[in-house]
């Protein structure tokens, strides 16, 4: 029996590329089951992260038109990592395998037929892992590389060059459900689920049509939720950095205690004023650390949902048909 593949896409006013690329999708379904290597009852899950478009009234057109669509809509936008999570708990109940990709077209969609191949070899998480960035400029390659290496030296484990196009199987799903956090970092969290695991890579390419919502600024946000989702290191740091300026101030009351004995000492107002900016300056870095974990405390122990689906396709079909 062949398994049911849900394709989980996210839409953040995506009207400009989502009408190119729903086509692509609904094909790499029909090629699959074609090649018998997925059920005829898999579908596109288009997930609406509250756009401000007509997102929304494409995607209601295009399961209109095709029952191999299907959509749900977010009361308001809750950010993209909340957005794929609710396209994969909506599916876990009614899939064998999911896999997750942006609306934009970048990530090649062939490579979904080696990830297929490897949930039918018997892995349960499949990594679609960029194969190389040429298309990208130096400075987005650099960072983007940089942001992998940072978080896996933070102590947060993360594939390198994988993003969020990847396959998960629904017992994976089933599990992964238990993980309660509101601050969410899904590149991170799958790795902590377990279970049989390997990578597909492939080239990405340019987007299609439309704007990135991904600016440096959201990409330098991610990976700040990342680190503090997932690592306590750099509490560690600020423990390390406490104890080392701790021995420095120490040799320097030795030094300070010899001077005056001496009859060296002389007045230093700048001296004493660097010193008191840097150990201020330092202070505030570890407190604004702090502030970030305690904030994220404060805002997991509210236990509020991660998102709210205010509306599904399916609804609107069961009505018409009533």
């Amino acid at each position: 029996m062949q398994p049911i593949l849900y394709i989980v896409i996210p839409c953040y006013n995506e009207e400009q590329v989502l009408p190119i690329t729903c086509s692509m999708f609904l094909e790499k379904i029909k090629s699959l089951v074609q090649k018998e290597k997925i059920s005829d009852d898999s579908r596109v899950l288009f997930v609406n992260d509250g756009s401000k478009d007509k997102t929304w009234e494409i995607i209601k057109q295009l399961a209109k038109e095709d029952y191999h669509y299907k959509g749900i809509s977010q009361s308001r936008n809750r950010g993209h990592q909340n957005a794929v999570l609710a396209g994969l708990m909506e599916a876990k109940d009614v899939c064998d395998i999911t896999v997750s990709i942006d609306c934009d077209g970048q990530d090649d969609i062939n490579a979904m037929d080696a990830m297929v191949d490897a949930y039918l070899d018997g892995c349960e998480i499949v990594y679609g892992v960029r194969s190389r960035r040429d298309t990208d400029t130096f400075f987005k390659r650099f960072t983007a590389e940089g942001f992998y290496k940072v978080m896996n030296w933070m102590g947060a484990e993360v594939v390198f060059n994988h993003a969020d196009y990847r396959l998960v199987s629904s017992r994976v799903l089933q599990e992964f459900a238990n993980y309660k956090e509101v601050n969410i970092f899904l590149r991170g969290m799958f790795p902590l689920v377990g279970f049989k695991s390997t990578s597909v890579y492939y080239e990405r390419h340019e987007r299609i049509a439309g704007e990135s919502h991904y600016p440096l600024s959201k990409m330098l946000a991610l990976a700040f939720d990342g680190i503090t989702s997932l690592s306590v290191k750099p509490l560690h740091l600020i423990t390390g950095l406490g104890c080392g300026i701790a021995v420095l101030s120490f040799i320097g009351v030795i030094w300070s205690v010899i001077v005056a004995l001496t009859g060296h000492s002389v007045a230093g107002w700048a001296s004493m004023t660097s010193i008191v900016c840097f150990i201020g300056g330092v202070q505030l870095i570890c407190l604004g650390v702090l502030g970030e974990y305690i904030g994220k405390i404060y805002m997991e122990v509210k236990h509020r949902p991660r998102y709210i689906i205010s509306e599904r396709t399916e609804e609107k079909e069961t009505k018409e048909m009533e």
